[in-house]
């Protein structure tokens, strides 16, 4: 059995852009996807390749920890970083080239002096606790799409609030990419995939798991056409159960649940909504959501 071919790796703006203009001179038809990540991949970042795959030809995923989106008490400088790892894993689902630039290579000035205002929705939920984060989200987003200029870019479910002020950005500046949401993806025991789990013991996994038990008991009240304060209630009650009876080393502390249009993030009491839910376990933030009707 043949090796897996490691996908190309490039550093700098000048090598993405000079690459990308000889593929596109090769293959003028091509369609281009892109993913961008922070690395420390896992499953989850994988299926966004295989997803970016439904829409386009040749795939580009970005390796980058952005300081921008990082509040000066966050975990920037802990945030795992493991390149080599992540190439093989990438080379499993095909992917064409990695762009895994410095902060340097990215913000060559510092602090860039033009910015982007990332609107109301960045003022709730998330936005609360970290009023810096989508700003910086949406800096290095529409400076990588236009340095890769994609056809195709694929943000996670996961990130919800993240993939609605990301698609509502690329509508009002008229950007010329097609935003592709994908699926969460999940363990066998339902905890969301994310770069975080792997601050937890095993002790603090556990308790992580109520988040998505939270969730789904909300969103079984949905589904039985229940009211809103019924469905927030439902995921509430396991939470509060689960941080009254939280190992000492495991402590389980909510931030928010909320029930919001998918679009604006604002309250919502009937039709499409996300039930998100935030919490520290330990010292770690985690975060989930689900997709509901309310009836």
């Amino acid at each position: 059995m043949s090796e897996l071919k490691l996908p190309a790796v490039v550093k700098t703006r000048a090598e993405l852009i000079t690459t990308l203009e000889n593929q596109r001179d090769a293959h003028p038809r091509q369609l281009i996807g892109l993913v961008m990540t922070m690395g420390a991949l896992h499953a989850g970042h994988l299926s966004l390749v295989e997803e970016a795959r439904k829409h386009s030809d040749y795939i580009v995923v970005s390796i980058f920890v952005n300081p921008t989106q990082f509040a000066p008490n966050e975990d920037f400088d802990a945030y795992p970083r493991q390149l080599e790892k992540d190439l093989e894993l990438l080379a499993t689902v095909g992917t064409d080239l990695v762009f895994a630039p410095t902060p340097e290579e990215i913000y060559p000035n510092g602090e860039s002096r033009v910015t982007i205002n990332p609107g109301p929705t960045a003022t709730v939920l998330e936005g609360k606790t970290r009023p810096t984060h989508f700003a910086g989200v949406c800096q290095v987003v529409h400076k990588v799409i236009n340095l890769v200029s994609p056809n195709v870019a694929v943000f996670g479910q996961k990130d919800a609030q993240q993939l609605a002020i990301i698609r509502q950005m690329v509508s009002d500046l008229d950007m010329s990419v097609t935003i592709v949401g994908a699926p969460i993806v999940r363990a066998e025991d339902g905890l969301a995939l994310s770069s975080r789990n792997a601050y937890l013991s095993p002790v603090q996994r556990e308790t992580a798991l109520s988040l998505s038990a939270s969730l789904r008991a909300g969103v079984s009240i949905a589904t039985q056409g229940g009211t809103r304060a019924e469905i927030l209630a439902a995921a509430e009650t396991v939470i509060s159960e689960a941080s009254a009876t939280a190992d000492s080393q495991a402590t389980l502390v909510l931030d928010y649940i909320a029930l919001v249009d998918p679009v604006t993030f604002e309250d919502v009491d009937h039709g499409p909504a996300v039930l998100a839910i935030a919490a520290k376990v330990g010292t770690t933030r985690l975060i989930d959501n689900y997709l509901v009707e309310v009836k």
